[in-house]
C-alpha cells in the first residue's frame, strides 16, 4: 500500500517546535514521503498530485482543522473513492481523532501508518458538509455557530491553548449564567439567524446554540450531538434558543449525554439544513476554525475510510 504523509506546518505542535517534522521522517523510517506544507494552496497542489498517483494511503499530521483541510483538498481534488486516511494527532486538543478512535500519539501513528507490517483497523464514519452561500465548500466533522463561534472567539483570543484553557472559558460561562454576568451573556445570548431544517424554517429568529456533528464528544466531554453517526446520512442536529440563565445550568445534563431542555429548540438527525445570518459574515466554526459567511447549508459528506492503529 503506497502511503503519503501531509504535515500542516501551522499546526500547533509544529508551530512550537519545528524541529518535529525531522521526527515525523524519522518516524516513517524512509517508507514514505512526508510532504510539508504551509497554505491551503500548497495542501490543494499536494491533494490533487496524490489523488492523481491514486496514492492508497494519506497521513495528515495535525490538530483537527488540518484534518478538516486535508479532507476537503483531497475531496476536491477529483471524483472517485478518497484513499484511506489516518489522523496523526498534532494540534493541541485533537478531538476529531479521539473521537474517532485514534489513541496513539503523533509520532506513533506516522510509524505505524507507514509500516507495511502493522496491522490498522479500518472503518468507514460520515463527515459533514458545508457549502456557503459564496460557493465554498468544506468537509469536516463538527459544526457549530453561536456559542460555539463566540467560545472559540474567546479560546483564541487568550494566551494559551489546549484543555486547561477552553475548560477555564467554559468553567467562568457556567458561573456566570447563574448571576446574569456580563461574560455568559456575550457567550451564551442568542445569535440572530434564521434556521430551515429539511427546507421548513423553524419559529425562533436567534438561537444561543447551533450546532452539529457527526462525533458525539464535542470536547471537554461536552456530549451535545449525543446521537452523532447513529445514521451517516443524517448528522445530529442539536438548536437552542435559550439565555444565559437557561441554558448555562444545562451543563450538566450535556456531560451527561441527555437532550436539553427548553421550548423552541430542536434535536434530532436531519439530512440538511440551513442557517441565514443578517450580517454577510456570520460566524460559524468547523473543527475548531473560524470562518464566516452570509448563509450556510449543512448536509452529510462522503463516508470516509479510517485507518487507526493501536
Amino acid at each position: 500500500m503506497r502511503t503519503e504523509v501531509v504535515v500542516n506546518a501551522n499546526a500547533a505542535l509544529f508551530a512550537r517546535d519545528p524541529r518535529l517534522v525531522q521526527r515525523v521522517r524519522e518516524a516513517a523510517g524512509g517508507q514514505s514521503r512526508v510532504s510539508v506544507t504551509t497554505s491551503l494552496e500548497e495542501l490543494s497542489a499536494l491533494a490533487r498530485e496524490l489523488r492523481s498517483a491514486e496514492v492508497e494511503r494519506v497521513v495528515l499530521c495535525g490538530g483537527d482543522g488540518s484534518f478538516m483541510a486535508g479532507v476537503t483538498a483531497l475531496a476536491a481534488a477529483g471524483p472517485g473513492h478518497l484513499p484511506e486516511l489516518v489522523f496523526a494527532p498534532g494540534g493541541t486538543v485533537a478531538t476529531v481523532a479521539r473521537n474517532l478512535g485514534q489513541r496513539l500519539g503523533l509520532l506513533e501513528t506516522v510509524a505505524r501508518a507507514t509500516d507495511p507490517r502493522a496491522h490498522a483497523w479500518c472503518k468507514e464514519h460520515p463527515c459533514l458538509r458545508v457549502v456557503e452561500a459564496e460557493g465554498r465548500s468544506r468537509l469536516g466533522f463538527i459544526f457549530g455557530t453561536g456559542l460555539v463561534a463566540r467560545f472559540f472567539r474567546r479560546y483564541y483570543a487568550g494566551q494559551t491553548r489546549g484543555y486547561a484553557a477552553a475548560a477555564r472559558i467554559v468553567a467562568r460561562v457556567f458561573v456566570s449564567s447563574f448571576t446574569g454576568g456580563d461574560y455568559a451573556r456575550s457567550v451564551l445570548d442568542p445569535l440572530p439567524s434564521v434556521v430551515e431544517v429539511e427546507g421548513q424554517r423553524l419559529a425562533p429568529e436567534a438561537y444561543s446554540l447551533i450546532v452539529s456533528s457527526v462525533v458525539r464528544n464535542l470536547g471537554l466531554h461536552m456530549l451535545v450531538t449525543h446521537r452523532a453517526a447513529e445514521d451517516p446520512e443524517r448528522p445530529h442536529l442539536v438548536l437552542s434558543p435559550l439565555g444565559p440563565g437557561a441554558l448555562g445550568p444545562q451543563a450538566p445534563r450535556v456531560l451527561a449525554g441527555l437532550p436539553l431542555r427548553g421550548s423552541g429548540g430542536f434535536d434530532g438527525l436531519v439530512r440538511h439544513f440551513s442557517v441565514t445570518f443578517p450580517e454577510p459574515d456570520g460566524p460559524y466554526v468547523l473543527d475548531g476554525d473560524l470562518f464566516g459567511s452570509r448563509r450556510v447549508e449543512v448536509s452529510a459528506g462522503p463516508r470516509l475510510k479510517l485507518a487507526l492503529f493501536a
